[in-house]
């Protein structure tokens, strides 16, 4: 596959790429996947190329970004992905009470697609028991093609996601095995799957952590918009809490959206 040269963006906002998460997103918090009854739960994340500028505060982990550039510059090292991952990791939430879930850093090192499966039994429930990887062209393009990001708003200042938390067992199992489902699906490349797959994540996020989706701060009405983009596409969900972006999967030009495009990396191995 010929490299395509880095867009003119990149002078501005750097040559490491960015992340978008999938289906089962929250599974990576010890807090939320030690309610999982199953033996683990699974997660998508995906490495896309930096040609766009992210809105800050929209879950497309630009933050993680930022640490990391100021590590390592414009180039990851070329050392183990999950050595690099624990890195980035202990660098980004050195400090914080509410650290930020490890998918962050893996979205960002690993490239392709990739399922993350955790569980609390596992690295305490912060990093992965095991990394499922898709590195491979003809899947790539598919999901660059079928992913649609429509810009909606960062979340507020001084918004956090986590005011009510209802962390049932089964809500939590569904998240967990929603991301199964999402990976099967970008392998199979089957669109209607996919859509459910990011819909059911929506549900249960909903249902474990209301805020997500309605918060005092925030102004847009994002359930309805979920609803009706759901209505008329095979699935849609927001790329992070609390807004920025939705990203609607649909094999037909969605109105105000643009595409992103999957950076892939055959020489990177997960393990």
């Amino acid at each position: 596959m010929k490299k395509r040269p880095a867009p003119f963006i990149t002078e501005v906002i750097g040559r490491l790429p960015n992340r978008l998460q999938l289906a089962g997103g929250w599974i990576d918090q010890p807090f939320v996947s030690e309610h999982n009854p199953n033996e683990f739960g699974s997660m998508v994340v995906v490495q896309i190329e930096p040609d766009f500028r992210p809105m800050d505060r929209s879950g497309i982990a630009s933050g993680t970004r930022a640490v990391a550039s100021r590590l390592w510059g414009n180039q990851f090292p070329r050392r183990p992905l999950a050595q690099l991952v624990k890195e980035l990791y202990i660098a980004e939430n050195k400090g914080r009470a509410e650290p930020s879930g490890s998918q962050d850093m893996i979205g960002l090192i690993y490239p392709g697609v990739n399922r993350l499966d955790y569980s609390i039994h596992e690295e305490g429930g912060v990093f992965p028991r095991h990394v499922e990887s898709l590195n491979t062209t003809k899947n790539a393009f598919w999901l660059g093609k079928v992913l649609h990001l429509v810009p909606l708003e960062p979340r507020p200042n001084g918004y956090s996601p986590l005011g009510i938390k209802r962390l049932t067992p089964r809500w939590v199992g569904r998240l967990g095995e929603s991301g199964k489902s999402c990976f099967d699906a970008i392998k199979r490349m089957d669109l209607a799957a996919l859509g459910a797959s990011i819909n059911e994540t929506m549900l249960c996020w909903e249902k474990i952590l209301p805020r997500v989706v309605a918060h005092p701060l925030i102004k847009l009405d994002l359930k309805r918009i979920l609803k009706v983009y759901q209505k008329h596409y095979p699935g849609a969900m927001f790329s992070g809490c609390g807004g920025g972006y939705l990203i609607v999967a649909s094999a037909e030009k969605v109105p105000g959206a643009f595409n992103v495009r999957v950076r892939i990396d055959p020489s990177r191995k997960a393990n």
